[in-house]
């Protein structure tokens, strides 16, 4: 695979990459993704352990997850990234937000992508994106979708959520897309997904993906228990081209893709 996302001063063009999940949230469902007061020190240790862009988020989108408003978003994310941004001045930075208006003032705050988990949802996202020239990472969510099919939804989805961003002016280097495991009507769906997860690429031959299933529910088990799976579904990604994976243990994910980088 042959891409040039461009995500602040860097272009990444093929490979898998890790991005790091920090969660500025007291009830994301993997206790070891809180930050609680040592972002800056955390963030130093993803990036030597291999992160190559940083995932910053204020509210958890768990099932059933209690949800926030946008200024209580803003107050949890936008210290951490104004503090990042000072102590790492050349990481990209990723807001993971479908508010615009979070959106917005995170870039103004340093970060350099919108990652959208509502596919666009809340009006004026699309034109924040546009305004802010950030790039974007676009996931379908098909819980509450009337489509009966899988991939018919994922693929209609994600086609209209391109088209909004190319027709209002962004540009497609800047925009990276997210199939949504975990967002699905169930775990059978997240597993079809994740074994299929090349039928998506193949939709979207200039558009790379984004694989986000660490440590989530349809490994079973306890969420701690769930890296070794994690890994697997990492090697998949790899296998075929996915150029980022979103993850939580970051040393372990990228030693998994050097080694099935080079088989």
């Amino acid at each position: 695979m042959k891409y040039d996302l461009k995500i602040r001063d860097k272009v990444f063009t093929g490979g898998t990459h890790v991005m790091a999940i920090m969660n500025a949230t007291p009830d994301s469902f993997y206790i070891g993704s809180r930050l609680g007061d040592d972002a800056v020190k955390r963030a130093g240790r993803f990036i030597a352990d291999g992160a190559e862009v940083l995932d910053i988020g204020g509210q958890s989108t768990r099932p059933n997850a209690e949800k926030v408003g946008a200024l209580e978003e803003m107050s949890r994310v936008l210290p951490v990234i104004e503090e990042v941004r000072a102590a790492y001045p050349d990481i990209p930075i990723s807001v993971d937000t479908f508010f615009p208006e979070v959106a917005e003032a995170a870039v103004a705050a340093g970060a350099d992508m919108i990652n959208d988990v509502s596919g666009l949802a809340y009006d004026g996202m699309a034109e924040v994106i546009a305004s802010t020239g950030a790039s974007v990472c676009l996931m379908h969510d098909r819980r509450k979708s009337v489509f009966t099919d899988l991939f018919t939804d994922k693929i209609t989805g994600l086609k209209k959520g391109v088209n909004k961003l190319l027709k209002i002016g962004v540009k497609c280097d800047r925009i990276l897309l997210d199939g949504g495991i975990g967002f699905n009507k169930n775990n059978f769906e997240d597993w079809e997904l994740l074994k299929n997860y090349d039928k998506l690429i193949e939709e979207f031959p200039n558009y790379p993906f984004l694989l986000g299933t660490s440590r989530k529910s349809m490994f079973g088990g306890e969420v701690a228990d769930r890296l070794a799976a994690t890994l697997d579904s990492t090697a998949t990604a790899v296998k075929f081209g996915v150029l980022f994976v979103r993850v939580h243990d970051i040393a372990e994910n990228k030693a998994m893709i050097d080694i099935f980088g080079r088989l």
